[in-house]
């Protein structure tokens, strides 16, 4: 069981931007001296849901503030960048970390992010294949080029590869890991036989259901079990700890609605389509239902019972609803010193 934390640095009421994100990053280094195994950082633009603009560019600060801890997007959000410059700076983070940068793409969300960054509508709708695969090849082959709808140039090297030896070993490339919230996208995953980014939003039963259809569509697309089985999928979820569990509940009851309705409701479509946001209040008890939210115990049998029905062995846990650096800070620790032993 590899248990990390999921980072949003996110900006609750009355709060900073810079607050914001102090607290991600201590709670990032927090999380390597607690010992979980990852931190996964969000990446969001122009909204407080998440003041991190560039997942990859905090991920290169934390690999070089720690040691051991695993550094991950969840996610870069592909429509909004050259499929190239995330392929270069993801083979750089993970040369120069000895391999502990894992990077997670996306397809984002139709937001006003694909008119500042000219990419546009379509780049959302249809875009997602073709620069995913693009981002595959470059961070497989030593030199590539491209005749594709959106991306067309000549050939040109790879620098730096990401299979260059690292300590005198041979490495493959950077995990590549896809959040997946459809069928549509589960099949793209299955199809390069690509591990799952599975949201905190959905329970245990569809975790399954979307696990089982990766498996089908991946044997269908002709991978053997064993490379099947080496697609270690990460279930994104929420942790907050405490002595009883109506006292972590009413934690998150307490912070998280004020943060999520600013968040979301800052949200802005690119072509004015209506958006179906959810309920601050009734999602945030949805996520205390679905997730380790309780004493440690209570949290240890919720992440084993998840394990068990989904088959996933990795999770990516918020775990900053408290909305306070110091109560984030022994959220962590307590994860690290009372729940993760007894998972063990």
């Amino acid at each position: 069981m590899r248990v990390g934390s999921f980072v949003l640095a996110a900006q609750f009421p009355g709060q900073g931007q810079g607050e914001a994100l102090h607290r991600a990053v201590r709670s990032a280094e927090v999380a390597e001296e607690a010992g979980l195994d990852s931190v996964w950082l969000a990446e969001h633009h122009f909204v407080p849901y998440g003041t991190c603009p560039s997942a990859v560019t905090l991920a290169a600060l934390l690999l070089g503030r720690t040691r051991r801890i695993r550094v991950g997007t969840a996610v870069s959000v592909l429509p909004t960048v050259h499929p190239v410059a995330l392929g270069e700076q993801a083979a750089l983070l993970h040369l120069t970390s000895g391999g502990r940068f894992s990077l997670g793409v996306g397809r984002g969300g139709p937001w006003v992010d694909l008119e500042v960054f000219g990419s546009g509508l379509e780049a959302y709708e249809k875009g997602f294949p073709e620069s995913l695969d693009l981002l595959l090849t470059w961070l497989r082959e030593p030199r590539v080029g491209s005749s594709g709808e959106r991306y067309s140039f000549r050939e040109v090297a790879v620098v730096p590869r990401p299979q260059e030896a690292l300590g005198g070993q041979g490495e493959s490339g950077p995990e590549v890991v896809v959040a997946c919230t459809s069928p549509s996208s589960v099949r793209l995953a299955a199809e390069r036989c690509l591990p799952m980014l599975l949201g905190m939003h959905v329970g245990d039963d569809e975790k399954a259901e979307m696990v089982a259809l990766w498996n089908r569509r991946a044997r269908a697309a002709g991978h053997g079990p064993e490379k099947i089985a080496g697609a270690s999928h990460v279930s994104a979820g929420v942790a907050q700890i405490a002595d009883r569990r109506v006292e972590a509940a009413e934690t998150l009851q307490k912070a998280m609605p004020g943060w999520l309705k600013q968040g979301l409701d800052a949200h802005v479509t690119v072509d004015g389509r209506h958006r179906a946001m959810r309920d601050p209040q009734a999602y945030t008890e949805l996520l205390c239902g679905l997730h380790p939210v309780g004493t440690p115990q209570v949290c240890a049998d919720r992440i084993a019972a998840t394990s068990e029905r989904t088959g996933i062995t990795r999770f990516a846990l918020l775990v900053e609803g408290s909305g306070d650096l110091a109560a984030t800070e022994e959220n962590v620790r307590r994860l690290g010193a009372e729940v993760l032993p007894q998972l063990r």
